[in-house]
């Protein structure tokens, strides 16, 4: 029997969907963070069930083949990168390998038509948006970085080799004006100091650069100091704060107030721009955003003649991709705010064959089906997280349209949505995963569906 506290010595055999090695003590499974296949290691038991347990890793008696030093020097306390130990091929091997795993265990699915993973060149400093949590240290020091994994303890750190580079300079500028200003830092648990979190996205082909400060407040004081540090940085556009007072875990508020230049930035995802505010959905990694949607638009084989629908849009960065290919593009948003600026952003490109419509896609659907004939000859879905609600599939099946291409950020959900899809008249013809967030176990899908 297996207590807690004990040390024992195991060979990590598998790697969990959190990414966790896995490995066996006399039969006994433990599951043990920033290990990988092949690694011998000595490890900690730090909670023990009857079947299975949790252990920390102590030591590395033997490193795995595909084991690296990762670059950053925090990655194995901070909750962004939880594979950064493994070497990118490796990585890359694990996705597949999920994404497969999911659609044979839980989609039932047997010849998986699955093609390669798509993967970076450099999987480094890829990420056009990042969030910076502030606060204090037990010693009472400023600490601006990224939570450790599955808490809200910040890490403190102002070099993040996944993020933007241009975030460098801006967070130590940052650091620099809280402790001169005396900013008071945001504390969670009594619900007091001002500054709660620093936003900053980064146009990658555009160079624009927006700075959001989010405030337990109404404004933020010494805004000219403010200003004229962060102007400095070349490319940037946008200085606002978001307003955000509520005791929640909810990073952004709804409220957006413009402190210098515009409340927006723009960029592109191949020939598409697009307006991005602090509040816009827009996927993190561009590079491999348009790879992504080249290969939905490749499984959606448009020749110019059919009419497509993009439900759950967003700000319309998959329709407009789309409609350079298609007759006419109609996408779908229950947020009426992105709608919004999807048609700004067929507005800036000029793109007169895509309309978006507010509203949930359950209603919207059989309403413009029933009222105006509008038929579906491809139906792109690219859900939240938790997937499709059966009754959004079945609205679906009701249009019944040549074609559905899915674009899916969680494999378990997928495959629960493929099963029911598939078990309705149609067939899974085509499966690539995406690397879209490099170093975490994230990985993105596109799914191609025929009507059988």
């Amino acid at each position: 029997m297996i207590n807690k506290n004990d040390q024992v010595v195991i060979n990590i055999e598998d790697i969990g969907v959190d990414g966790e090695g896995i490995g066996k003590y006399e039969g006994y499974t433990l599951f043990v963070n920033n290990t990988a296949i092949g690694d011998k290691a000595l490890v900690k038991v730090m909670k023990a069930g009857k079947t299975y347990g949790y252990a920390r890793l102590m030591e590395i008696i033997e490193p795995s083949p595909c084991r690296v030093e990762p670059v950053c020097p925090i990655a194995d306390k901070c909750g962004g990168c939880q594979i950064m130990h493994m070497d990118y091929k490796s990585q890359l091997e694990y996705k597949e390998k999920k994404v497969r795993s999911c659609l044979e265990r839980i989609g039932g699915f047997g010849d998986i038509p699955m093609e390669p993973i798509c993967g970076m060149d450099n999987p480094y400093y890829y990420r056009n948006k990042s969030q910076y949590p502030v606060g204090r240290n037990k010693d009472g020091k400023v600490i601006i970085g990224f939570y450790a994994g599955r808490t809200h303890s910040i890490i403190d750190t102002e070099h993040c080799f996944i993020g933007a580079e241009n975030n460098i300079p801006i967070i130590r500028f940052l650091r620099s004006f809280i402790e001169k200003y005396h900013i008071e830092p945001y504390n969670e648990k009594e619900h007091t100091g001002l500054l709660r979190h620093i936003l900053i996205r980064t146009g990658f082909k555009s160079g624009e650069i927006m700075v959001c400060l989010v405030i337990n407040g109404d404004d933020m004081p010494h805004k000219d100091e403010l200003v004229d540090g962060l102007v400095q940085i070349p490319g940037m556009k946008s200085i606002c704060l978001n307003i955000n007072k509520s005791r929640t875990n909810v990073i952004l508020g709804d409220d957006i107030k413009k402190v210098w230049g515009e409340t927006y930035i723009t960029d592109y995802i191949g020939p598409i721009k697009y307006r991005i505010s602090p509040l816009s959905f827009f996927q993190v990694n561009p590079v491999q955003t348009e790879k992504l949607y080249n290969i939905a638009m490749d499984y959606a084989g448009l020749s110019g003649n059919e009419t497509v629908w993009d439900l759950y849009c967003g700000i319309g960065t998959i329709s407009l991709f789309m409609a350079k290919n298609a007759q006419k593009v109609y996408g779908v948003e229950i947020v009426p705010e992105a709608v919004e600026d999807a048609k700004e952003n067929a507005r800036l490109n000029g793109i007169t064959n895509a309309e978006f419509i507010a509203g949930a896609a359950e209603e919207v659907l059989p309403g413009k089906y029933a009222e105006e004939k509008i038929k579906a000859d491809v139906i792109v879905v690219d859900p939240p997280r938790k997937g499709c609600d059966q009754s959004f599939l079945d609205t679906i099946l009701s249009i019944a349209p040549k074609k559905i291409v899915y674009v899916s950020c969680d494999p378990a959900t997928l495959a629960r949505d493929l099963k029911y899809l598939c078990g309705k008249g149609y067939e899974l013809k085509r499966v690539r995963p995406v690397d879209q967030f490099c170093h975490s176990v994230h990985v993105e899908t596109v799914c191609l569906m025929s009507k059988k």
